[in-house]
């Protein structure tokens, strides 16, 4: 049920003027403090007294002084101030900390690469609580829906996104032991066509090395199709086919790679910030610690 108007109680001007004066003691000292006439604080302080229905000052000529209910008036205000100066207080300091709740967004695919450098982060931070989402969609960073993404592709270009390289994606053709000892493997490019493969399903049929899959491999060729590279990298494990396997920061084991990695198959990856959080911290820690991450994996040649 909704209240109505004049069911809420005392506006919170008339309190702010009433608790002025009593901690003033006179109508001048109140008006100075709020930078008001005169008039306007005796008639802020008529209308509350008739709306609350007691008298909160007794006025002389020194001033006005505080009755019973003014006492408490006085006593609510002082501690109303104290608790807005804490809260301010919590929020200026908020900014500084790098603790509470940070979402990133990311490829599943390169959970592998993300999760060492969050670890560090958590562990040189011990007040952070990472969210870690994962989906097919772009999360919107404008609507708070995360504050760094990972993405993969074109340049993302949203006015207010803060957009910096982050390497590239590697992949390699790859086929597992138990394919490579039922069908062998290619000797030459020409060769591919008469191998099994696993293949891609809806947006993922856009990366750059699915489109280098779909010209040069017949379609009927393709056994499997999924929409994940969970999906497809379990299928070629299992030996349904050949297929693209991301090497961040290796290759799982029991596979081997069919030919030489080609550079067109890799996707530029890029570290996404809103330009209103890319400042805070929290944020600059995270992107810190997702850069040394991927700086480590290139010096050891893993994601080169």
């Amino acid at each position: 049920m909704f209240t109505s108007a004049q069911n809420r109680g005392p506006s919170w001007e008339g309190l702010r003027v009433a608790w002025e004066v009593a901690r003033a003691g006179t109508v001048s000292g109140a008006a100075q403090a709020l930078g008001v006439h005169h008039a306007t604080i005796i008639r802020h302080v008529e209308a509350l007294e008739a709306e609350l229905g007691v008298r909160l000052f007794q006025r002389h000529a020194r001033g006005y002084t505080p009755t019973e209910a003014g006492h408490h008036l006085l006593a609510a205000g002082q501690t109303a101030e104290e608790l807005f100066a804490q809260a301010v207080a919590r929020m200026q300091g908020a900014g500084e900390e790098i603790s509470g709740e940070l979402i990133v967004t990311a490829l599943p695919v390169l959970s592998r690469l993300v999760m060492p450098a969050l670890a560090r982060l958590t562990a040189a931070h011990p007040g952070l609580r990472l969210r870690y989402l994962t989906d097919l969609r772009l999360f919107r960073l404008e609507h708070g829906e995360a504050h760094v993404a990972i993405r993969a592709g074109a340049r993302p270009t949203e006015p207010d996104y803060v957009v910096q390289s982050f390497g590239r994606l590697p992949v390699a053709l790859c086929a597992s032991d138990s394919y490579i000892a039922a069908h062998g493997l290619p000797e030459t490019e020409a060769d591919l066509r008469r191998h099994l493969f696993v293949g891609p399903e809806g947006a993922d049929m856009r990366a750059p090395f699915h489109l280098w899959l779909t010209a040069h491999v017949p379609p009927d060729r393709i056994v499997l199709r999924a929409n994940s590279p969970e999906a497809r990298e379990a299928a070629v494990r299992a030996g349904l086919g050949m297929g693209f396997v991301t090497r961040v920061p290796d290759l799982p084991a029991g596979l081997t790679e069919v030919q030489t990695s080609l550079d067109e198959w890799a996707s530029n990856l890029w570290l996404v910030s809103h330009v209103d959080l890319h400042r805070s911290p929290k944020v600059q820690a995270v992107l810190a610690a997702l850069k040394a991450g991927a700086q480590g994996c290139a010096e050891t040649g893993a994601t080169g």
